[in-house]
């Protein structure tokens, strides 16, 4: 897939393609459904698929201190993208200025101009420039006055529940991975790189990776969980903790990871966290004995729940 970011890239020589636009939290399943049908109408007309997308939430800019954490990376976005057949992949800069541009200055300066739309497909809810005044019904009825096609995907519901990326997001919030497993269509999971911790892992008999994770990226709710590590190319079942260290004072929220039959120095290396149960609250121990204990418990419970890569 080819990866294109800023206006800078356009436009694009390349002819006419298919485009969709969204930000796409997660790349749940309907997101999913939109990529798909992008791809499918681009492979009918002979024509490339691409998809738009923001480095950040509009809320970030438009609501600034009540934008969402979010589900992942621009970087694993971007990959899930791919993974769903996208051939161009534009990520722009959400910036104050953007945020006022006119519904008709993003059609015409990045669908037209800038990737030739010959034909668009977008979510139902999916709304564009300034105050929000884009949305698919325009692209349906204005289209053909630019020279491309519109059409729209309707909101997807599993089970009766509307997938949405907030709906990901509370579920994980409140501990809950059978939602978010079901909504995304694969398990949760965090990236960010190892960090050299204080080493009471450890001293317990259990030495953790700890995360440095992207600051806007959202932690599932505090408690014990089992899941697998991706690291170095390898995949590693891993009892992972999200909380604050309570036997030891109050630490800063953060996650960490101890990786089943493994014993490398991997600080400053990439890693993926994949949570796959919940297994208990955080607790505060009286003595570090009685913590090691229970993260033994832990490490056995998820040797039987989490299968081996």
């Amino acid at each position: 897939m080819e990866r294109l970011r800023g206006l800078e890239a356009l436009p694009r020589p390349n002819g006419r393609a298919v485009v969709t636009v969204g930000f796409f939290d997660g790349v749940h399943a309907g997101h999913r459904e939109v990529l798909r049908r992008t791809v499918d109408a681009a492979r009918e007309r002979g024509i490339p698929s691409a998809a738009v997308t923001f480095d950040r939430h509009p809320r970030e800019v438009l609501t600034p201190g009540k934008e969402p954490r979010l589900l992942t990376t621009v970087e694993r976005k971007a990959d899930l993208i791919e993974e769903a057949g996208i051939d161009a992949l534009l990520v722009l800069a959400f910036t104050e200025d953007f945020s006022r541009w006119p519904a008709e200055d993003f059609i015409s300066r990045v669908l037209v101009d800038g990737l030739h739309a010959y034909h668009c497909v977008m979510g139902a809810n999916f709304t564009f420039g300034h105050r929000a005044a884009g949305t698919v019904e325009l692209l349906i009825e204005t289209g053909p006055r630019w020279g491309f096609t519109a059409e729209r995907v309707e909101l997807l519901e599993l089970e009766g529940r509307r997938v949405s990326s907030s709906s990901i997001r509370d579920a994980l919030a409140e501990g809950d991975l059978e939602w978010p497993r079901l909504a995304l269509g694969r398990r949760f999971a965090l990236d960010g790189t190892v960090v050299g911790g204080a080493g009471r892992g450890r001293g317990l008999g259990f030495p953790t990776a700890n995360l440095q994770t992207w600051p806007r990226l959202l932690l599932p709710g505090r408690g014990i969980y089992a899941g697998r590590a991706m690291v170095d190319g390898g995949t590693y079942v891993a009892a992972i903790s999200v909380g604050t260290n309570p036997t030891f004072g109050v630490e800063p929220l953060h996650v960490e990871a101890y990786l089943l039959d493994f014993d490398q120095d991997i600080v400053g290396r990439r890693i993926s966290v994949e949570f796959w149960a919940y297994l208990r609250d955080e607790e505060r121990f009286e003595t570090p004995s009685e913590l090691s204990d229970a993260i033994g418990r832990d490490v056995r419970r998820t040797r039987d729940l989490v299968s081996e890569p």
